[in-house]
């Protein structure tokens, strides 16, 4: 009986006093930690990827993709001009950045999302430039995030290509396809140590 009433009047005292109640819920809270700010500290000292790097390896992903567009479109016109299927004079475009050409858009998407999920951050151009993409919330990169960050390469070049140069005013130099796929770029070229106890940055620098 005596535990059964003190069941009934602590919930009533606290009742009775709410801001004794708040102060024990903000302090609670207060100590919180998510996933996404362990990472973040994690990354924490890292370096970032220059702008010079970044263009060059997306220059270069750019280029694979057309080549590779180019190639597998004509193997496939040539088998279509074959089979009867087409006309001799069909023409192949590769220009992702206009809905018209949706056939080259969708390639170059899944394109640059399947080499980033492949290579966890680094595709081809950035592993020839030594930079790689890495989320701030995953220790890998997700196939989801791959996908929603070469879909957010169509953002970045809405109003002439502005969300890329935002690399040069936003703190940590991410662009729009950052932001919208939570990642950054960092460098993988050979640096100073890291502080001690930084194990990402570690990792990074000994690739």
């Amino acid at each position: 009986m005596p535990l059964l009433l003190s069941c009934l009047v602590a919930p009533l005292a606290a009742l009775a006093n709410p801001s004794v109640t708040l102060v024990g819920m903000a302090r609670r809270s207060a100590v919180y930690t998510g996933h996404d700010s362990a990472r973040m500290a994690e990354l924490e000292g890292v370096p970032l990827a220059s702008f010079k790097a970044r263009a060059a390896a997306f220059a270069i992903d750019f280029a694979i993709a057309a080549i590779s567009f180019v190639a597998i479109g004509m193997g496939g016109a040539l088998a279509a001009i074959k089979l009867g299927w087409a006309k001799d004079d069909v023409h192949i475009d590769f220009d992702p950045f206009h809905h018209e050409h949706w056939q080259s858009l969708i390639y170059f998407v899944l394109f640059i999302a399947a080499s980033n999920y492949i290579g966890n951050g680094a595709t081809i151009g950035k592993k020839i430039m030594k930079i790689r993409v890495v989320s701030l919330v995953h220790h890998r990169l997700s196939l989801w995030h791959s996908v929603e960050r070469a879909l957010g390469y169509g953002a970045s070049a809405l109003e002439a290509f502005f969300g890329f140069f935002q690399y040069f005013i936003h703190p940590t130099r991410r662009t729009v396809h950052d932001r919208i796929a939570e990642t950054i770029v960092v460098s993988e070229r050979r640096q100073r140590p890291a502080p001690h106890g930084n194990a990402a940055a570690e990792e990074l620098r000994a690739s």
